[in-house]
C-alpha cells in the first residue's frame, strides 16, 4: 500500500527550548556540568560551516573527501553524534516503527519480537512497543505513537477489532501491516500463514488416525481478523466424510485457559461423548489441554493437535504435533512492505508445514457408549 504523504503545508514542530538542537549556539557548560556536543562545535573545530557538517553525515551529499574526513575526525574526537530526531522532523521520517501487541504473556511473542527488532535495526529503524492489552489505553498509546511520528505500524498477531482499525487510521495515515492474522479491511496489508491450507492438512491427519468425534478449541474472538485455519479444518474434514462436532471457546490464548476449557467440556459430558481428537488453535492452548489430561490421568485418551510450533512444543513433556509457521519469512515480508517495498497484492499468505510428533496418537481406547 503506498504511503500517504503528509501535506507540505503542515508546520514542522518547534524545537524544545529546554533541549538545544544542532542549530542553536552552544551554551557554555557550568562547572562540573556536561553539555551535549553540537554540530556547531564540530564546525568551529574543523573550520567549516554548520551545513558542511550536516552534509558530511548525509549519505550522497556533496562534500570534498578530505573535508569529510576532517569533519569525521573532529566529530570522533569531540564525541559528536548527529541529531537523528531533528533530521527526521525535517525529512518527515523518524526511523521509528510502532509494534502493536496485546498478549505479552504469550511465549510465542518473544521470538517474533526478537526477529522484528533485529530486522528493523538492520534497516536503520528502531521500534516502539505499544502494549494495547488494556483497551482503554489504545487511543492514548496510538496518539503517542503519532506524536513520535512513527513511520509505520505492525499489528503483531493482535485482536484487531474494527474500533482499533478505525483509530489507527484516524490517528495518522501511515503504512499498516498485520502479521499472523488476516483482515478484510482494504487499508491494511496482511502477511500471514496460509491457515486454510494448514487446516485442510491437519484434517487429513485426523482422518488418517481414524478419529470419529473431532473437536476444535478456539481462542480470543475478533471482529476484523480471521485465522482461517478453522475454515480449512472444516473443509478438510468434510472431504473425508467427517464433521466437526464440537467447538470449544476460550477467553485468552493462555495455557490455563486451554486447561479450563477442556476441563469444562469433560465435566459436562459422559466419557463416551468426549472427543477423540482435539485441534487447538495455538500451541499454548494445546499445552494447557495436555496438562489437564495428564492431571486427570487421561493422557493419551484424546489426540491433541496444536498450531505455531513454539519451542516448548518439541519438549518430550508435550511432544506436540503441530503446524509450523515460517516466522522469519513472515517477518521479512512484513518489514519489507512496511519500509516501502513493492506490493503486488494487499494480502500474502505463506506456506507452513506439518510437524508430526506424538501428541495426536491416542494410546488409550475411547469408552464405549
Amino acid at each position: 500500500m503506498p504511503r500517504r504523504s503528509t501535506p507540505s503545508s503542515d508546520p514542522v514542530p518547534a524545537a524544545d527550548p529546554a533541549r538545544p538542537d544542532d542549530d542553536a549556539p552552544p551554551r557554555p557548560a557550568a562547572p562540573g556540568e556536561s553539555r551535549k556536543v553540537t554540530a556547531i562545535d564540530v564546525a568551529e573545530r574543523a573550520g567549516v560551516s554548520r551545513w558542511t557538517v550536516s552534509r558530511a553525515f548525509t549519505d550522497g551529499a556533496s562534500v570534498a573527501p578530505e573535508v569529510r574526513e576532517r569533519i569525521l575526525e573532529v566529530a570522533t574526537e569531540l564525541g559528536y553524534r548527529p541529531n537523528l530526531l531533528a533530521r527526521g522532523l525535517i525529512k518527515r521520517r523518524s526511523q521509528l516503527i510502532g509494534v502493536v501487541v496485546d498478549e505479552l504473556a504469550n511465549p510465542n511473542l518473544m521470538p517474533v519480537l526478537d526477529e522484528i527488532t533485529r530486522q528493523l535495526q538492520r534497516e536503520g529503524h528502531l521500534s516502539i512497543l505499544l502494549n494495547i492489552s488494556d483497551r482503554t489505553a489504545q487511543r492514548p498509546l496510538l496518539t503517542l505513537a503519532d506524536q513520535f511520528q512513527v513511520d509505520g505500524l505492525i499489528f503483531l498477531g493482535t485482536v484487531l477489532t474494527d474500533d482499533l482499525v478505525r483509530l489507527a487510521l484516524e490517528v495518522r495515515h501511515i503504512p499498516l501491516v498485520v502479521l499472523y492474522r488476516s483482515t478484510v479491511h482494504p487499508e491494511i496489508q496482511v502477511v500471514s500463514t496460509d491457515g486454510r491450507a494448514a487446516g485442510r492438512a491437519l484434517a487429513d491427519l485426523v482422518a488418517a488416525e481414524g478419529a470419529g468425534h473431532v473437536a476444535y478449541m478456539s481462542g480470543t474472538p475478533s471482529e476484523s481478523t480471521q485465522l482461517r485455519r478453522l475454515d480449512g479444518f472444516r473443509e478438510g474434514l468434510s472431504g473425508h466424510g467427517l464433521a466437526l462436532r464440537t467447538v470449544i471457546g476460550t477467553d485468552h490464548y493462555r495455557r490455563d485457559c486451554g486447561a479450563s476449557a477442556l476441563h469444562a467440556l469433560l465435566e459436562s459430558r459422559a466419557p463416551q461423548d468426549w472427543p477423540d481428537m482435539l485441534f487447538c488453535e495455538t500451541d499454548i492452548l494445546a499445552i494447557g489441554a495436555i496438562d489437564l489430561l495428564r492431571q486427570r490421568g487421561l493422557e493419551g485418551r484424546i489426540g491433541i493437535l496444536g498450531f505455531d510450533d513454539i519451542e516448548l512444543a518439541s519438549s518430550p513433556t508435550y511432544d506436540l504435533t503441530t503446524w509450523h509457521q515460517p516466522m522469519k519469512a513472515l517477518v521479512t515480508e512484513g518489514v519489507r512492505r512496511l519500509l516501502g517495498g513493492e506490493v503486488t497484492q494487499p494480502q500474502q499468505h505463506l506456506s507452513g508445514w506439518l510437524v508430526r510428533r506424538g501428541s495426536h496418537r491416542r494410546t488409550r481406547p475411547p469408552v464405549a457408549g
